[in-house]
């Protein structure tokens, strides 16, 4: 039975993407199909923030892309000497909050150590830094995309927490979109389901969808990845099949399986 999933694969040099590999597990043919691209901007002005710690109560990461805009800038020399030597240490001595484990482990790859991955979603973060933060704390630091929700700085906002947003990566339609997508309902026909995996996704994917599937569109199981994204697939007129208990392979695969009456 085949299963698309629309999102970026993981990074190639780490294996088979963990979401394929648990599908295949539960006898699904899995494939993917990127749907978004990024472009990293505002680095320089990145960097200088990070190199003064003293300034924030501490960081708050909601993708993975957020984390690789540091690599990036980590990329070099004097720079990646200056956060082994001294940065990276202060800023441990903060709090650094992260959403989702995906996140989390890159976080833990630059050397910091992250806390509130298990909350899923930024509202729920949200709540977890409000129960930890006082109203009268230095402001944390949120690098974000350029499509970022506004729910998480809206709740910090109402709980008096200060919040300073840098755009560090600007998202757009990934070139190969259609012609990916066009090609897999050719060659491979209409998937038993279709899991989203951001907002994002759901406005750039869903009219090729419905041009590609035909008549066939109420037959697709469609899966979200997350609340948030359930919400904008709600909104465009679609029905959500399941949605992931928590945003993971495990918990993907499983509502999935039941979704599709296995």
């Amino acid at each position: 039975m085949k299963v698309l999933l629309l999102k970026d694969p993981k990074d190639r040099d780490s294996g088979p993407d963990p979401y394929v590999k648990e599908l295949v597990l539960y006898g699904f043919e899995a494939a993917l199909i990127p749907v978004l691209s990024f472009e990293f901007v505002s680095l320089q002005s990145f960097f200088e923030k990070l190199s003064h710690p003293d300034r924030y109560g501490g960081l708050i990461f909601t993708s993975p892309r957020a984390v690789e805009a540091i690599k990036l800038c980590l990329g070099e020399k004097s720079k990646n000497e200056a956060w082994r030597n001294s940065l990276k240490e202060k800023w441990n001595t903060k709090s650094i909050y992260v959403v989702g484990k995906a996140t989390a482990s890159l976080v833990e790859e630059i050397g910091l150590a992250p806390q509130g991955e298990k909350c899923g979603n930024s509202e729920k973060l949200a709540t977890y830094i409000c129960a930890r933060e006082t109203s009268n704390s230095s402001p944390l630091l949120f690098p974000c995309g350029s499509l970022k929700r506004e729910v998480l700085s809206t709740i910090l906002k109402e709980k008096g927490i200060s919040l300073e947003s840098l755009t560090v990566y600007q998202t757009a339609e990934h070139p190969n979109l259609q012609e990916s997508l066009k090609n897999y309902f050719s060659q491979q026909g209409v998937p038993a389901s279709i899991t989203f995996f951001s907002p994002s996704g759901v406005r750039f994917c869903l009219q090729h969808i419905q041009e590609f599937s035909g008549n066939l569109l109420n037959q697709i199981k469609f899966a979200a990845i997350g609340p948030t994204t359930a919400e904008a697939m709600e909104a465009e007129g679609i029905l959500v099949s399941c949605t992931a208990k928590n945003p993971t392979p495990q918990d993907l695969a499983a509502g999935i399986k039941k979704a599709l009456l296995l």
